[in-house]
């Protein structure tokens, strides 16, 4: 079965994007496929690089960047989502005149059209948080 996941929180303040993680981790273990996984509302602050977790504590968005990495996962922040919380990639960095951008690796920004071509081409489209 093909998934695709929605994440609507934030790494550190709700428990949305772990169970995402989670459930991913466990369907491709699994032998199912990820798609896609679209980061959504405050669920952007999980592709930001400049987040700094304690060591003793969990790195939410390296899990996420690992698992991209490991099994070539597409990773979608929602660009209105983003441009009002601060998150920019290169591109957007350059559009609205910053000094940087923030994006972590594996992440890229794209349009709400990302989850809905997701939502057709899944099998499945799980939603995590509010």
């Amino acid at each position: 079965m093909k998934f695709a996941i929605v994440v609507n929180e934030g790494p550190y303040t709700h428990q949305a994007s772990d169970s995402a993680y989670h459930f991913a981790r466990a369907a491709l273990e699994g032998g199912h496929a990820i798609y896609r996984v679209f980061f959504y509302h405050d669920g952007v602050h999980n592709g930001t690089r400049l987040a700094s977790p304690p060591q003793d504590e969990r790195d939410v968005v390296n899990r996420w960047s690992k698992l991209a990495a490991e099994h070539d996962i597409d990773l979608v922040v929602c660009v209105a989502a983003a441009q009002r919380r601060g998150i920019v990639d290169a591109a957007e960095k350059k559009r609205h005149a910053k000094d940087a951008d923030n994006i972590a690796p594996g992440f890229r920004i794209s349009g709400l059209g990302q989850l809905i071509e997701a939502g057709i081409r899944a099998d499945r489209l799980m939603a995590f948080g509010d």
